[in-house]
């Protein structure tokens, strides 16, 4: 068995035609630029790109194939160099037992598979050619229909305080809205990580994913994980998931939850960090208090059971994060050992300290040993690191 970093969540910001996809995302986010960027400078094995409902992605997914550029692989995704694409769709669900919005992820094994979703979208959906749009129907009626094309159904970044299964403050159990049986995985998001996660039991069942869910190509592989598999594919990944024959999760890799920009509850205002009780901001007066995750998982925890069979989860950051490490840094990096995961992962204090400053070389092991020091983030403002 092999081991292969994915990251499962990259949206797009410009299909081929220059339009925007995930209108918050930059415009080089492109469908090639991900891939040329995920291969050759993240070293990232398996992306989930999950804007490929828009039709101008399929196209632009054919036109490489086309090119010789990429193939679709015999076990599901598309090969592009040394990454495989698995073709997803985020989605907003909104139906009568949601009580607000929730985002799903849902993969499939192949363009026709994608493409036949895509058609039934279009009289579910207003706009097809956009990222994360409002589905008119029942999140079950989806589940059902991600099924019936083989596909992989995951609730996203679960616990963000918008358009989440549990952040609103509403939802308290997911077999409110979902099909418990259908739910292949469920996303963390970037201010909670396993242990959190687990106080919640209904939780214990499901493996834990983490990924970037990035707005730009510096952003991919912020969070992802290492999985056992055979090779990185729709099936491989899929069988990962449920963890048969030795594949599964072998280690998650996330920011430390105080990075994330919704882990502490603070003034929508004014950012000031405040008490879940709180009514009024004692800084500035405001009313509208965003509460954090480790406020809303205490809010649903339900148990202090430990789940045994969970993999390890590692803190880390992007190598943008650190202090001190530029672009011109960060390309004589990439010049000396190749791809991002080889420095984060491999490059010893020795090899480093022939590239860059010994502080800055400190700082790429302690952040490999999760001893960095955290700033916590909230209400939409990141965590910085000291």
């Amino acid at each position: 068995m092999n081991s292969y970093f994915a990251d499962m969540h990259i949206h797009i910001g410009r299909d081929m035609y220059n339009k925007p996809v995930k209108i918050t995302a930059s415009k080089t986010l492109t469908l090639t630029n991900i891939l040329v960027e995920s291969s050759r400078n993240k070293g990232i094995d398996l992306i989930g790109i999950i804007d490929c409902h828009a039709p101008a992605v399929q196209q632009e997914i054919i036109q490489l194939i086309n090119q010789k550029k990429a193939y679709e692989l015999k076990d599901g995704g598309i090969r592009f160099e040394n990454v495989t694409l698995l073709l997803g769709s985020e989605i907003e669900v909104y139906d009568a037992n949601c009580k607000g919005p929730i985002h799903v992820l849902c993969y499939f094994p192949t363009l026709a598979n994608i493409a036949y979703f895509s058609e039934w979208l279009t009289t579910r959906m207003k706009n097809i050619t956009l990222s994360s749009q409002r589905y008119y129907g029942t999140a079950k009626d989806l589940q059902y229909k991600v099924k019936e094309l083989d596909g992989i159904f995951i609730p996203a970044h679960i616990f963000t305080p918008f358009k989440s299964l549990y952040g609103r403050g509403v939802t308290r159990t997911l077999q409110e809205v979902f099909d418990p049986d259908l739910i292949d995985g469920v996303e963390l998001g970037l201010s909670s990580d396993t242990s959190m996660a687990d106080q919640i039991s209904e939780l214990h069942d499901y493996t834990f994913v983490t990924n970037s869910d990035a707005h730009s190509l510096a952003k991919i592989a912020r969070e992802y994980q290492e999985l056992n598999m055979d090779e990185p594919s729709f099936k491989e990944f899929n069988l990962a998931l449920h963890g048969v024959a030795g594949r599964g999760v072998k280690q998650n890799y996330g920011m430390n939850p105080l990075l994330g920009k919704y882990h502490q509850t603070v003034c929508n205002n004014c950012l000031e960090q405040v008490s879940l009780e709180t009514t009024e901001c004692p800084n500035c007066g405001s009313a509208k208090i965003i509460k954090g995750v480790s406020d809303r998982i205490q809010e649903l925890k339900d148990t202090n059971l430990k789940v045994g069979h969970r993999p390890n989860y590692l803190y880390q950051v992007p190598l943008e994060y650190l202090p001190k490490l530029g672009p011109k840094t960060f390309e004589k990096l990439l010049e000396r050992f190749g791809t991002e995961m080889n420095v984060i992962h491999y490059a010893t204090y020795e090899q480093l300290i022939d590239v860059v400053s010994e502080k800055l070389a400190r700082s790429i092991i302690d952040m490999r040993e999760s001893k960095l020091k955290i700033n916590a983030g909230g209400g939409g403002k990141y965590g910085t690191i000291s």
